[in-house]
């Protein structure tokens, strides 16, 4: 870096300095290590790609407007950060997206047009929209979404393969569905590459559809549809009481389906559940295969909050990896939100993880447990719930009422404590083969008896509050 560069760098700073508070500049700015100006691009170093995410959001337009009158209009900005903290060997880049106003211009002269595929007219490659980062390596697995992990990679390595069509995977917010269905679309992609694969959401889908009707173009937009190999549709509980793009959807389904062109759907329910959908539509959703993201177990809290503190250079002590897992227990996102809200304290305000940061960032996301969830805890809850004495639980009783207890607890035990099924079979003088039977035996009466399913409920009520 010359003379010349660093003046100009200095600049900078100061336009920085005189238009954020002193704790913003402090915040953002001066970690901040200008690398050079070369061929028109602007090259930051940056303590982590979430710094470099945040400081974009807070203040592009500073930020563009600056580098403009200082580096003139035609430029690009690149991060540089360390994947792992304070090794400058695992340094990479990504694309800023501050831009000058040239570049700025031709993307909004692109833009002019709302964003339809079906507008070209050569239906050669096409851009799948599918997020890099979702791909089946980066995607946890155990027990509690082992077999839609399974089926969608027979998808993705086998194009032969039609049992699964259409693969419909439903589940609450925030439990993975999304990943899933993409990571499914990019290893398709990567296993062949000229087929053509696109990720769309029922929102876009809609807006799309409206978008031709209003221009005459619905032939255009159906043959479009009718030419993808692999369409994944997220959410398309959104299309609920849109008739008419229920309708279109129906057409572009059937032609698919018959030309052996898989089919991949999420939404936050399962297909009988759903709402304002046409019958005949409605009984497509059930040809292929429906598999449940539930609410991830235990396992795969601990692997989820495990990777992303790898992911993002942080090292963070196992007991306070525990903690959190063991307290947010509903969604995957709520967890990665955890393990931000703790890179930032680290890196921003360079605080040290400790356990009290961790409760103090979890009371502010999640509602946590007020006791910590005990294998003897679960087993004193469901006892009092089937009023049955505790000691009948331990003992070699095959009653059915007190069977179905030790079941219950079994399966408690392995969805919300760390303990493996031979610990738990162990506390019951039982063997981990009968804690896996139990476990399978519960998963599976509770998608048909409906009572079951109202007892669980109550009964985890019972051990969150």
């Amino acid at each position: 870096m010359n003379i010349s560069q660093d003046t100009r760098w200095e600049k900078c700073l100061r336009l920085f300095q005189d238009n954020v508070s002193p704790e913003h500049f402090r915040a953002w700015f001066e970690p901040l290590e200008f690398q050079g100006f070369v061929n028109n691009r602007i090259v930051l170093h940056v303590p982590s790609l979430f710094f470099a995410e945040q400081i974009e959001a807070k203040f592009y337009s500073l930020m563009s407007k600056t580098f403009e009158r200082v580096f003139g209009s035609d430029f690009r900005v690149t991060f540089n950060y360390n994947v792992v903290n304070k090794d400058p060997g695992s340094e990479i880049s990504i694309e800023s997206v501050s831009k000058s106003p040239i570049i700025e211009n031709r993307i909004e002269q692109a833009q002019q047009q709302p964003s339809n595929p079906f507008n070209k007219v050569d239906y050669g490659d096409i851009d799948p929209q599918l997020n890099p980062k979702y791909t089946f390596e980066n995607y946890c697995d155990s027990a509690s979404n082992k077999l839609a992990v399974s089926i969608g990679k027979a998808i993705a390595t086998d194009p032969k393969c039609k049992t699964f069509n259409p693969l419909f995977v439903f589940g609450p917010t925030g439990v993975g569905k999304t990943h899933l269905i993409e990571a499914i679309g990019i290893k398709y992609k990567e296993e062949n590459p000229h087929s053509r694969v696109l990720y769309i959401t029922a929102r876009v889908f809609e807006s799309q559809y409206t978008t031709a009707v209003r221009n005459n173009k619905v032939n255009e937009f159906i043959n479009f549809y009718q030419s993808i190999d692999v369409l994944i549709i997220d959410d398309i509980q959104d299309l609920a009481g849109k008739t008419a793009t229920q309708n279109t959807f129906f057409h572009i389904f059937n032609h698919l389906h018959q030309n052996q062109k898989q089919l991949i759907m999420s939404s936050d329910c399962r297909p009988v559940d759903m709402d304002g959908m046409v019958p005949r539509l409605m009984s497509r959703f059930k040809w292929g295969m429906t598999v449940e993201l539930g609410a991830p177990d235990y396992e795969l809290r601990r692997e989820v909050l495990d990777m992303r503190a790898r992911q993002d250079g942080l090292s963070i002590p196992a007991e306070i990896l525990d903690y959190i897992a063991a307290n947010v227990t509903d969604s995957i996102r709520e967890l990665e939100g955890i393990v931000v809200s703790l890179l930032a304290h680290a890196t921003m305000l360079n605080q040290e993880i400790s356990m009290d940061l961790a409760r103090a960032v979890m009371s502010n996301a999640v509602k946590v447990s007020k006791r910590q969830i005990t294998f003897d805890f679960i087993a004193e809850t469901v006892c009092n719930f089937y009023n049955i004495d505790n000691d009948l639980l331990y003992s070699k009783s095959r009653k059915r009422e007190i069977s179905d207890a030790r079941q219950v607890v079994m399966y408690l035990a392995k969805k919300y404590t760390p303990m493996s099924s031979t610990n738990i079979g162990v506390r019951l003088s039982r063997n981990h083969a009968t804690v896996l039977y139990a476990c399978s035996s519960i998963e599976q009466r509770m998608e048909l008896e409906k009572k079951l399913r109202e007892d669980m409920a109550i009964i985890e009520g019972e051990l969150k509050k």
